[in-house]
């Protein structure tokens, strides 16, 4: 774990995140008069005020997992600033995310249990994840890697030592 000034291949990693998010922004209409050229918006990965934040990031931590290890859900602490960037290394898995419930035990945006199912995102090696708004703050990430669990389109994934990088900005205490 560290905190401050990361070391050169963070800060080249997280440069490298700022161009990937970049190269894959695009402007889109915001109304009909714009498909003439007079108004476009641009769509990013990321908003564009955390984006441009300097640093990007300043907390990094790598977490090393063996075959089975994995991490319970959760929503990053409120310690850290909006934007969490997670580079997944080594081995595929499945991330699943599912909303958090409110007080009362209904999820925050519906009561619905179909709201509160889990979703899966499956990960190769070298898969970015990029939370803010919503997902960063209303929606738990975890990887169960107990044997069974980690399916895909019907098979089990085969498990190997998977490492993950991920990348914050500590909130700014006054």
């Amino acid at each position: 774990m560290r905190f401050g000034e990361l070391p050169s291949w963070a800060m080249a990693l997280s440069d490298s995140i700022h161009d990937a998010v970049l190269s894959c922004s695009i402007h889109v209409p915001t109304d009909l008069e714009s498909c003439n050229g007079r108004r476009n918006e641009l769509v990013s990965p990321f908003p564009s005020d955390l984006l441009w934040r300097q640093p990007l990031f300043d907390q990094l931590i790598a977490n090393l997992y063996h075959p089975g290890e994995g991490i319970c859900a959760h929503v990053d602490l409120m310690r850290f600033e909006d934007g969490i960037a997670i580079v997944s290394l080594e081995s595929s898995c499945v991330m699943h995310f599912s909303q958090v419930e409110a007080e009362g035990g209904e999820s925050s945006s519906s009561s619905s249990s179909a709201n509160r199912k889990k979703i899966p995102v499956y990960l190769n090696p070298g898969s970015l994840i990029l939370m803010s708004g919503e997902a960063r703050y209303e929606w738990k990430h975890e990887i169960n890697r107990n044997p069974g669990v980690q399916m895909w389109e019907g098979h089990e994934l085969q498990q190997a030592t998977r490492t993950s990088i991920t990348l914050r900005k500590l909130r700014c205490v006054e």
